[in-house]
C-alpha cells in the first residue's frame, strides 16, 4: 500500500489539512497518509527543507512526500515533482528541495503542467493531490510535467569560508521545539576546515570553545547533584542530523528558557567559528 506524507505550514486550526486528506481518500481508498509536520513557520523554506531532509529517509522507498509551503503558483514559483533516492517529492520550486539535492542527485525533475486541466486557488489540494495519487497508482512523472534540469537553491545554504580558511560564517536555519538553534554548519564540513585546530564559536555575545558529543556531557556526574548548577547552561553539539546546534541543557521555552530565548537567537542569525592558528 502506497504512503503519502504531508508537510505544510497550515497548522491544525483550519480545514486545510483535513480537506487534503479527504481529497486523497476520495481518489485512493487504500492509502496510508502520514503527517510529518503542519507546524512549519509560515513560508519558512529553510525550516521545511531541514525537516523534510531529516524525515524522508526513514520512510520506505517509493513513498510520496507532498510539501505545502509557499505553494501559490506564480511565474517565479512553479510547481515540481522530483524522484530522488527512490522517493517522490511534490512541492513548489522555491528552494525546499535544494538541501536534499545538495547531497543526493535527483533522478528526475519535472515542472508540473496540468494546471490548465484543473481550476484551482488551492494548489496543494487540487494539483499536488492529483499528482500524488497519480504516482501512487504507478503513474510516471512524464505524464504530469516536462523535464527540467535545475531547481532553485536556498540562499545561504552553504556556510562561507574566508580565504585564509580560519573562519566559517554560518547561519541559523531552524529552531526546534526545545528552542535549540540549528545552524547550516555540518560536522563533515566543519572537520574539513578545522583540521584539528582549536576554535571559538560565536553567536551574538555568546562564545563556546567545546563541541560536546551529547547534551549530558556538560554535566560532571562525579559532582554531587545539588551542586551541579547546570540549569540554563549553554552548550554546542552536532545533533543527530549532523548539524551544529546551540542548546540549553534540558531547555524549556515556557519555563527555564532556551537557546533561542535566552541568547536572543533567531532564524538567519549569524554563527561564526574562528579557528586558532597553531
Amino acid at each position: 500500500m502506497a504512503i503519502i506524507t504531508l508537510t505544510t505550514d497550515f497548522g491544525e486550526k483550519d480545514h486545510f489539512v483535513g480537506a487534503i486528506k479527504g481529497s486523497i481518500f476520495s481518489e485512493l481508498e487504500q492509502i496510508n497518509i502520514v503527517d510529518i509536520s503542519h507546524s512549519i513557520s509560515p513560508f519558512n523554506i529553510s525550516e521545511a527543507a531541514y525537516i523534510i531532509q531529516n524525515a524522508y529517509s526513514s520512510f520506505p522507498k517509493g513513498t510520496i512526500h507532498l510539501i505545502g509551503i509557499d505553494s501559490e503558483l506564480s511565474p517565479e514559483n512553479k510547481h515540481i515533482a522530483i524522484k530522488l533516492d527512490d522517493h517522490y517529492f511534490i512541492c513548489a520550486n522555491n528552494g525546499i528541495m535544494s538541501m536534499i539535492c545538495n547531497d543526493i542527485a535527483a533522478e528526475k525533475v519535472v515542472e508540473i503542467n496540468i494546471h490548465d486541466k484543473v481550476e484551482t486557488n488551492f494548489p496543494v489540494l487540487d494539483i499536488f493531490v492529483k499528482v500524488a495519487c497519480h504516482i501512487a497508482r504507478g503513474g510516471t512523472l512524464d505524464v504530469i510535467g516536462k523535464v527540467i534540469n535545475t531547481i532553485k537553491p536556498i540562499k545561504n545554504l552553504i556556510p562561507f569560508v574566508n580565504d585564509e580558511h580560519n573562519q566559517i560564517i554560518g547561519s541559523v536555519i531552524y529552531i526546534d521545539n526545545y528552542g535549540n538553534v540549528i545552524t547550516n554548519i555540518r560536522r563533515k564540513f566543519f572537520e574539513s576546515i578545522q583540521k584539528t585546530r582549536a576554535y571559538e564559536i560565536s553567536a551574538r555575545s555568546h562564545k563556546f570553545k567545546t563541541i560536546y558529543q551529547k547534551y549530558s556531557d556538560i554535566i560532571d556526574f562525579d559532582m554531587e547533584e545539588s551542586k551541579r548548577n547546570v540549569e540554563g547552561k549553554g552548550l554546542v553539539v552536532f545533533n543527530s542530523s549532523g548539524y551544529l546546534e546551540i542548546a540549553i541543557y534540558k531547555s524549556n521555552c515556557s519555563t527555564v528558557g532556551s537557546a533561542s530565548t535566552l541568547m536572543g537567537l533567531k532564524t538567519m542569525d549569524t554563527v561564526t567559528i574562528n579557528f586558532l592558528n597553531q
